[in-house]
């Protein structure tokens, strides 16, 4: 869930309050983590992560949590089988030490932090009883550890292959004994026996012939502890015996499993087991009962019920819930895959707002949390986006250089501007007639389009910017506008007789710019982390306030009575300021990544922002405010 707490950023003014945060908030599953989705043994939480985040997600009310601690991406998420503790790693900087952050689930609190791998926890597992941590460390570090638990120390470690195999990337535990677990990777398989008295772990190689080939997903070991299944990169299922570390059965002979670039789960069998494995095609040697397709490779499986729900995460940061029995699957859960780089809200509603990313735009439903409605642009980057005050029409800037429109309720395309900047469209706009279009490109210029019901014309071309166009806005009265560019200047022009009325220059990269409601003042921001009042008539300087400790300020915006607005950026908080005063009365910790956009939606009821990491937060906003 997302949480606001307290900022002391700026002077002369009271500790900002506590907020209650908002009861929803749409984040992505970081798909590419391999296993990252983990459902909470008691079956009622899911877990994954996100950027430098952990998320814990209730699956009946969708509420959220977030567990903040990492200074990196995290690689690695488990949950202990008695549900007690989390353990989650993260990457790093070559050469630097990598954290595994132990955390305590029912109060969601960090527990310890658990320092010895270098550039990246690669794996983790619990033992049977939640005695022992296992991790894993990446390419750079090439151990194994067995930490206690309780004691929050390491108890031994070990390379984790033999010089002349591959790097190990997976470890899972033994189902009934605390002192045996399993590693494999490139060219590896190890049954390991931990030697508490002496605080040595012994490893057995696995013998597998010629398919030992690069395995890239380890099954839960069985639960009398007889067997295991691999899966390796050349598409085989490989089942081996702990006891005598012999491979024991695999297959498929002639099909393989997609196991690399899968969008489909398939429940086959082999002996008396069943298995859940992504596939794609039929196979000879087992039997395909049920089969559905999901939009992504998959990269997670995880088990809610035994013998009734599952949950798939995908690669197109997507989660399904499968039921067992059936094979059905229901979306719970979707983000974009990429940086998200603009939010919109049409006018005068609350419960809906469109976000723009690379491939697509996606317009949201807010009281219940959901996607309605994606559309697909492939292979390219969406800038920014507009909705027209009619809400007839969603108006998007591409990196293609293309002006693109399309109809709300379906999607369909309703007309295209081709060739409308020649270094791709970087900023738009529309006025509230709904009959112009204002348009900001990579190399600075500014055109106005004229929109009719069958033709669309360029109206002028407004030549001052040096560098891309990064923010538009347009007065009420459709007559002036103003535009931030990255060559350090802000501009105000006369739309109606297309000529500069003043110009604003700065030490800086300007990213945002708003108008104040009574329009006689305009506030910027950028790369100098500073936030600049300015005076519409004549260009001159207010007030500047710093705005933020590191980073720039990518986005912002406020109030429809101008009392307050709320700022975003590479610090990854969102601020709320009061306008007149100058102070920050709360802030938002929640993003992992840098945020690109935000915005408060009609009626004040919600703040919405948008980050590099994929993620959309849904912030309450302030009931005093």
């Amino acid at each position: 869930m997302a949480t606001w707490t307290g900022d002391a950023a700026s002077v002369n003014q009271q500790p900002p309050e506590a907020l209650k945060p908002a009861d929803l908030s749409l984040l992505s599953l970081a798909g590419h983590v391999p296993c990252g989705l983990t459902c909470h043994p008691d079956k009622e939480h899911i877990l994954y992560p996100l950027g430098y985040t952990v998320v814990i997600q209730e699956l009946d009310s969708k509420k959220q949590t977030f567990l903040h601690g990492h200074t990196n991406n995290v690689s690695c998420v488990v949950v202990s089988r008695n549900g007690l503790y989390i353990a989650s790693g993260q990457v790093t900087f070559m050469g630097f030490k990598a954290d595994i952050i132990l955390w305590d689930f029912q109060r969601r609190e960090l527990l310890a932090r658990l320092s010895l791998h270098k550039g990246k926890i690669e794996g983790l597992a619990f033992s049977a009883n939640s005695l022992y941590l296992l991790s894993l460390g990446g390419q750079d570090d090439g151990s194994v550890v067995v930490w206690h638990v309780d004691k929050r120390e390491a108890v031994c470690g070990s390379p984790a292959s033999a010089c002349s195999a591959g790097n190990a990337t997976i470890v899972v535990c033994s189902s009934r004994r605390d002192e045996m677990f399993v590693t494999a990777g490139n060219g590896t398989i190890r049954v390991w026996e931990l030697d508490l008295a002496n605080r040595k772990i012994h490893p057995t190689e696995c013998q597998t012939g010629y398919l030992c080939n690069s395995v890239l997903s380890l099954g839960q070991v069985a639960d009398d502890d007889n067997y295991f299944y691999v899966g390796t990169s050349s598409g085989d299922v490989l089942k081996l015996n702990t006891d005598k570390k012999l491979m024991t059965d695999y297959g498929p002979q002639k099909e393989k499993f997609s196991l690399v670039s899968s969008s489909s789960v398939t429940l086959v069998f082999s002996l008396s087991s069943s298995l859940l494995v992504p596939e794609s095609r039929a196979t000879s040697r087992r039997t395909i009962t049920k089969k559905i397709q999901v939009q992504g490779a998959v990269t997670s499986l995880t088990q809610r019920c035994e013998g009734h729900q599952f949950f798939v995460g995908t690669k197109e940061c997507q989660i399904y819930q499968v039921n067992y029995t059936a094979f059905t699957e229901e979306l719970i859960a979707a983000c974009h895959t990429e940086a998200v780089h603009d939010i919109v809200f049409p006018s005068g509603t609350s419960d809906l707002f469109v976000t723009c990313s690379k491939n697509d735009i996606r317009v949201w439903y807010t009281p219940e949390n959901r996607e309605l409605l994606r559309i697909v642009v492939p292979n390219m980057i969406c800038h920014a986006i507009d909705v027209t005050r009619d809400g007839k029409s969603i108006i998007s800037a591409w990196n293609d250089g293309n002006i693109r429109a399309f109809l709300p309720q379906s999607g369909q395309p309703m007309y295209v501007i081709n060739h409308a900047h020649s270094l791709g469209v970087t900023a738009v706009a529309t006025t509230s007639d709904c009959k112009r279009i204002i348009s900001g490109g990579g190399e600075g210029q500014v055109r106005v389009w004229e929109i009719h019901e069958r033709i669309h014309k360029l109206g002028e071309i407004l030549k001052e910017h040096v560098s891309a166009v990064s923010c538009i806005k347009i007065k009420k009265d459709d007559r002036e506008c103003v535009t931030a560019s990255l060559d350090g200047t802000c501009i105000i022009w006369d739309i109606v007789r297309f000529i500069r009325k003043q110009i604003i220059l700065a030490n800086t990269f300007f990213k945002c710019v708003c108008y104040h409601p009574e329009e006689y003042q305009i506030i910027t921001s950028g790369t100098n982390k500073k936030i600049g009042y300015w005076e519409v008539f004549d260009g001159s300087m207010i007030r500047e306030l710093e705005g933020s400790a590191s980073g720039s300020i990518n986005g912002m915006d406020i109030t429809s009575d101008g009392a307050y607005f709320v700022t975003g950026g590479d610090d990854h908080l969102v601020k709320l300021w009061d306008y007149n005063e100058g102070a920050v009365t709360h802030v938002g910790v929640g993003h992992s990544g840098n945020i690109s956009r935000l915005k408060i939606c009609p009626g004040n009821k919600y703040i919405v922002s948008v980050s590099a990491d994929g993620a959309i937060l849904v912030w309450k906003y302030p009931d005093s405010h």
